[in-house]
């Protein structure tokens, strides 16, 4: 791999057939430039989830993805409600889905503990009624 690659993608709001559009091509772009495996996949579940909770919860948003020989970085920024508690909202199981989404198999309150899981670094930054900034971080090496 050379030099950093900077993506750019806008997540809709509430459109879940095309929720995972970004993380699928990042993934494809990865392959081709010959990440491992294991980074491929990680890099793919985190922001899959990222991506699926910004379509249930914050009426979508923007991902910036930066790919060098060391590292992907993620950056999932929304206008939402924001996330009223943090630690709670890490707690595998805890969801605010709303039974629609969840009666679409969504909104079993993994993503957050999904994206910690299969990210070296994450951070969240959340202001109530302005919106979140969840940034992560996958290690090339």
């Amino acid at each position: 791999m050379s030099d950093t690659i900077k993506l750019h993608y806008t997540v809709s709001t509430e459109d879940f057939t095309r929720a995972g559009e970004a993380s699928g091509d990042v993934k494809r772009k990865l392959k081709q430039m010959g990440s491992s495996p294991e980074v491929v996949r990680k890099v793919a579940i985190a922001m899959y989830e990222g991506e699926i909770n910004m379509v249930i919860h914050a009426n979508g948003g923007t991902i910036d993805v930066e790919i060098t020989p060391e590292e992907i970085q993620m950056v999932l920024q929304d206008s939402g409600p924001g996330i009223a508690d943090v630690e709670k909202a890490m707690q595998a199981g805890y969801s605010t889905a709303p039974d629609r989404v969840r009666a679409l198999g969504f909104g079993a309150g993994m993503g957050l503990p999904n994206m910690k899981q299969y990210s070296d670094e994450m951070k969240i930054e959340t202001t109530i009624g302005v919106g979140t900034k969840v940034t992560m971080k996958v290690f090339q090496t």
